[in-house]
């Protein structure tokens, strides 16, 4: 049993991110009362404890008998950096050496603090105006991969994560399994609730009837892009293996049934998905959807040649595109700029620190 739970660098079985049933699998491996499990569960999601040391409760003998063979964390915090608005960029160092990062949003007139966590190292799906694409695709995260993420930034940060969205690095829906574990622990082991996680998707078809049939009330994002397939193709390359047809079909299926509405997720390129007729068409093509609408104005980010491929529309087309794609009744919000200044935003994940060293 301890031979196939995963170590950190150090070559230790990792904690962090285990559910109760795994940790009370490692404390029988131990020869341990199943009890001591609820008490390091305790320790690591309720109280951030980020070493054995910490969880007094256990004897000291206990705790030297642990630390031969375990320790909390599963991820390491290579870098960290901080935006002018408060946003914090992490770059986790993983136990194979592979890097991901994660970031942590705040609002000043919001309460609630929100990480979007990574799913995959690098993205396989090439969306060309998302730095994480030029990176390629290396390997899946696992879910302790993933929860770890939140429990490490908890830890760095001391403060509490209310909201996630998988809108990290990777496409979640390629990595489904993980992806909903790691649901299921954040939801039960976190102790964040599971209206308050998103995963957002460039059109996985079978990943969005997997995530249906799961039947889990998280909130479903579409990266949508384009309501037109020539355009949608240009900027998600995998439109060509999953029509724009067929991904709204099963948006379709995905609400009738969780029951839950979707959120369309629309990035803003200038002169490319961002006119008027545009916002016609894409009001047409959600008029019956059970959906919001969030436009995103493109964040700078650069290709593998270091070349800008697109701008960010100005204001005021932002706000007509907005104006018009909402006469069917939909909401529209234009999403709030965070974390630009550190490349933190949506679309500018690259592990850019480690490609500038």
């Amino acid at each position: 049993m301890l031979d196939s739970m995963a170590r950190n660098a150090q070559g230790k079985i990792a904690l962090s991110g285990l559910d109760i049933n795994e940790l009370t699998d490692f404390v029988k491996a131990m020869g341990l009362p199943a009890f001591r499990a609820k008490q390091i569960h305790t320790w690591i999601y309720a109280k951030y404890a980020s070493s054995l040391d910490e969880m007094t409760d256990l004897s000291v003998e206990l705790r030297e008998k642990l630390k031969e063979v375990a320790d909390v964390p599963l991820l390491t915090i290579s870098h960290l950096e901080v935006s002018r608005d408060g946003t914090r960029k992490y770059l986790f160092a993983l136990p194979d050496g592979q890097l991901v990062e994660s970031v942590l949003i705040a609002f000043e007139d919001r309460p609630n603090l929100s990480v979007c966590v990574s799913s995959q190292v690098g993205c396989a799906v090439g969306c060309t105006f998302c730095a994480t694409g030029y990176l390629g695709f290396k390997r899946n995260l696992t879910s302790q991969e993933i929860v770890d993420q939140v429990m490490c930034i908890q830890r760095e940060a001391n403060l509490r994560v209310a909201n996630i969205v998988y809108m990290g690095q990777g496409e979640p829906l390629l990595n489904t399994k993980n992806v909903i574990d790691s649901i299921n622990t954040i939801n039960l082991s976190v102790g964040i609730g599971a209206r308050h996680i998103t995963v957002s998707t460039s059109g996985i078809v079978p990943g969005i009837n997997e995530l249906a049939a799961a039947n889990l009330p998280i909130t479903l994002a579409l990266s949508l892009h384009a309501p037109d397939a020539d355009t949608r193709e240009e900027i998600v390359p995998i439109t060509k293996k999953y029509s724009i047809h067929a991904v709204m079909q099963a948006i379709s299926d995905y609400y009738n049934t969780t029951r839950r509405r979707v959120t369309i997720e629309y990035v803003m390129l200038k002169g490319v998905n961002d006119s008027d007729d545009q916002a016609r068409h894409l009001a047409e093509m959600l008029k019956d959807v059970n959906c919001n609408i969030n436009l995103i104005p493109f964040n700078p980010t650069r290709n593998n040649k270091g070349e800008i491929v697109y701008l960010r529309p100005d204001m005021k087309t932002q706000k007509r595109f907005a104006e018009i794609a909402g006469r069917t009744g939909r909401t529209v919000t234009i999403r709030l700029e965070r974390g630009t200044d550190i490349d933190a935003a949506c679309g500018q994940l690259a592990n850019k620190f480690v490609q500038s060293k």
